[in-house]
């Protein structure tokens, strides 16, 4: 009797975990990863500046799940079956020790994504996963029995008993018509995870500095985010940044990139405080240049990067700044309003917002609930996550749940 078929397409975190995990799971399936590029997992190998940065140290399945998006709801259920403790304990098992940053990151000891491609791999090699690499699926066909037909590369058919559909996020709806074809809606796919540029370039030159602590506000909206804050050579990106730009992705691209932030670079002091203490330096550091200060937490030169947005001469000293000037100064450092024209896509992790509906697919398993024997697993749905290992959890888990679910229907029959 034939094993069971299970194609998995695509070769990245979410179809690999599904693939390796539902041949360990259960033996008798014939499981084949289709990767249209040359290398498998390659997200894997370039996260956290190659480093990857496998899950973060958040253990309770609700707290996890807030920190999505889109999908929160979903991965509420789905983290009390697989969560970012369990995957620790996955890799760990397979000799990949993790470690926990002290923002909850959490990386592999080695400090090297090749450990967890190497983990990975060995799991498809030692459970007779097959990776075909250069294959495009270009369209599933479902059988009117049952099982799927897949046109690979435009020429040839094969038959699969179930399709795992974990193609990553597209940029563009267009490219989710394969998917439309069989029956399933596309929430639009907008970018997710990017940083702010600015309209007029005032702090180009200090790009690379950053502050340990700031808020950050959309005007016109809801979103505000705190955290570090770093500046670069287009504008301002960093965790307060980058969770901004996930939590109103879609509300950005509505305005087309154009809008306004206020900046507190000293959060979470606020304009009372501050004002507070540079009369306090006035008083103090009367005979010192106002370039000079050492109560506030900036950066030397970000800090007098402020002193000449002012409107203050740097030669000054701090017996001479007038209260209009210090009324100046709090504005730009608590209270700054910049111009954003434009986003740049953060590194080359490249994440989108919006996808599979997730009212069409069943939550225990991942399977769809238009068509019978097809899963969907990882950014293809409408789940994404802001940045420190979130995707990568949301991954995990979603590969999990369709691998155990592919175990046991073929075990059972069902």
């Amino acid at each position: 009797m034939n094993k069971p078929a299970v194609a998995v397409i695509g070769g990245g975190a979410a179809g690999f975990f599904t693939a390796v995990n539902a041949a360990r799971l259960n033996p008798g399936l014939r499981v084949t990863i289709f990767e249209k590029s040359k290398n498998v997992l390659s997200k894997v190998r370039i996260s956290g500046g190659g480093r990857c940065n496998v899950t973060h140290h958040c253990f309770d399945p609700e707290q996890l799940s807030a920190h999505y998006p889109r999908g929160a709801a979903m991965l509420r259920w789905s983290f009390e079956q697989f969560q970012a403790r369990d995957t620790a304990a996955w890799f760990e098992s397979r000799g990949v020790a993790l470690k926990t940053e002290p923002d909850g990151r959490m990386f592999p000891v080695s400090d090297s994504s090749e450990s967890v491609i190497s983990c990975l791999m060995h799991e498809a090699r030692i459970h007779g996963v097959k990776i075909r690499n250069k294959t495009r699926v270009d369209r599933i066909s479902p059988l009117s029995d049952s099982g799927f037909s897949l046109s690979i590369n435009k020429k040839e058919a094969e038959y699969f008993d179930a399709v795992v559909v974990a193609t990553g996020g597209y940029n563009r709806e267009k490219a989710y018509e394969w998917l439309k074809e069989l029956g399933h809606t596309i929430r639009t796919p907008v970018p997710s995870l990017f940083t702010f540029n600015f309209r007029e370039k005032v702090f180009s030159d200090l790009a690379g500095i950053s502050v340990n602590q700031a808020e950050v506000h959309i005007e016109g909206t809801r979103f505000t985010e705190s955290g570090p804050l770093l500046i670069t050579h287009w504008g301002l990106s960093g965790p307060a940044v980058l969770k901004l730009s996930a939590w109103a992705a879609r509300e950005l691209h509505e305005k087309e990139y154009r809008y306004t932030v206020r900046v507190n670079w000293l959060a979470p002091m606020n304009e009372l405080q501050v004002r507070e203490k540079l009369l306090d330096l006035r008083e103090r550091n009367a005979r010192k240049k106002v370039v000079r200060q050492d109560l506030l937490p900036l950066p030397a030169r970000l800090w007098e990067r402020q002193i000449q947005l002012s409107g203050i001469d740097d030669r000054k000293r701090w017996a001479e700044l007038s209260n209009k000037e210090v009324h100046e100064l709090v504005q730009n450092l608590v209270n700054a309003r910049y111009d954003i024209q434009g986003k740049t896509t953060y590194k080359e992790e490249f994440v989108t917002c919006g996808g599979i509906r997730l009212k069409e697919v069943n939550p225990d398993t991942l399977e769809s609930k238009k068509v019978p024997g097809l899963y969907f697993v990882g950014e293809v749905l409408d789940i994404d996550g802001v940045t420190g290992g979130f995707n990568f959890q949301a991954a995990w888990t979603n590969g999990w749940l369709a691998a155990k679910a592919l175990a046991e229907k073929y075990q059972t029959g069902k």
